[in-house]
């Protein structure tokens, strides 16, 4: 069972959010919250596997409940998705800095949200439906070069190989295929990246692999 923390000033969109997640025979509402305090309060208390966070509340935004959140001693398997619009992609860079797993934007269909709590939830993916792909494109130009390319010499040159084409977008599938190897043998590459470089998630890695320096905005594997 996925449960899932609703993090935002509207009770509206909490409640169709609610709605959607509680019709789902695996997922539950693990709680909600209007307030950046209060999101960061009810997920210490209920230690939900996915919370959904928006960037524009009162008493701390989102992007402050994110970093209290991923630095919190026992949420480390919770993975944090900013909810946003087109408008603020300067700060969905500064929410993927500061630990969120993922982004969607406030029009994405219910199908979408849904695969996307999924998605976070299994920690095996980026979440890229087409306009969220379109938008971390846009995104990734804000990051800055604050990591030193040293960081990487921990991995090998296979390793690094597979960084850059989790940097692009592609799924475990898509980089068997591009390197002529097994899904389950790139899924053990991505895994043995992430610990070697302590990074909560495959979005996480993407971060790295452009303020390192891997990879720049615009390249395309």
């Amino acid at each position: 069972m996925i449960r899932v923390l609703l993090a935002d000033d509207q009770a509206l969109i909490r409640a169709g959010f609610a709605a959607l997640v509680d019709a789902e025979p695996d997922m539950t509402v693990a709680g909600q919250a209007a307030t950046g305090r209060d999101a960061v309060a009810v997920a210490r208390r209920t230690r939900p596997d996915v919370v959904l966070m928006d960037i524009r509340m009162p008493d701390g935004d989102g992007l402050w409940a994110t970093r209290e959140i991923v630095r919190t001693e026992g949420l480390e398997h919770c993975h944090v998705v900013v909810v946003t619009t087109f408008e603020l992609d300067e700060y969905v860079a500064e929410a993927v800095r500061a630990g969120a797993s993922g982004f969607l934007v406030k029009d994405t269909e219910p199908a979408e949200l849904l695969r996307a709590i999924r998605v976070a939830h299994a920690g095996d993916a980026l979440l890229s439906p087409g306009p969220t792909r379109r938008l971390l494109e846009r995104v990734v130009g804000g990051l800055r070069r604050t990591e030193a390319p040293e960081r990487l010499a921990v991995l090998t040159d296979r390793e690094r190989e597979v960084l850059t084409l989790v940097a692009a977008g592609l799924t475990n599938e898509e980089i068997a295929e591009r390197l002529y190897l097994s899904p389950l043998t790139a899924k053990t590459h991505v895994s043995r990246v992430m610990g070697k470089l302590g990074a909560r998630d495959r979005v996480q890695l993407v971060v790295l692999a452009y303020e390192t320096g891997l990879v720049a905005p615009g390249w395309q594997p």
